[in-house]
């Protein structure tokens, strides 16, 4: 079982042993991302150093998470490392995520 895991709603929706932590979340590579669970959110959010985060809802047997899910496809320089990599809030349970590497700016 993959180090690093994400869980919402009973379901196990990220899996890896290859994560980045920054800012204390869990960025998971995209291809650890069951993203049949994903359907894409219209919100963005501009961080100063990171740049425009897209969110994802998770929808798992009939229960939707609004934009609990997120992404930066076009980072910044200082935050290249987590291009394409999804991170968690709003009650997905990510467990192990003292295992995932820190990123250094």
């Amino acid at each position: 079982m993959p180090k690093t895991t994400a869980s919402w709603n009973g379901q196990i929706i990220a899996a890896s042993d290859h994560c980045i932590q920054v800012e204390g979340n869990a960025y998971f590579p995209q291809d650890a991302v069951a993203m049949k669970f994903f359907k894409t959110n219209a919100n963005t959010s501009l961080c100063s150093w990171k740049g425009t985060a897209s969110y994802f809802d998770v929808e798992v047997d009939g229960k939707t998470n609004a934009g609990a899910a997120w992404i930066y496809r076009e980072p910044m320089a200082a935050a290249a490392a987590i291009k394409n990599y999804v991170a968690f809030w709003k009650g997905v349970e990510v467990k192990g995520k003292e295992a995932a590497v820190p990123m250094v700016r």
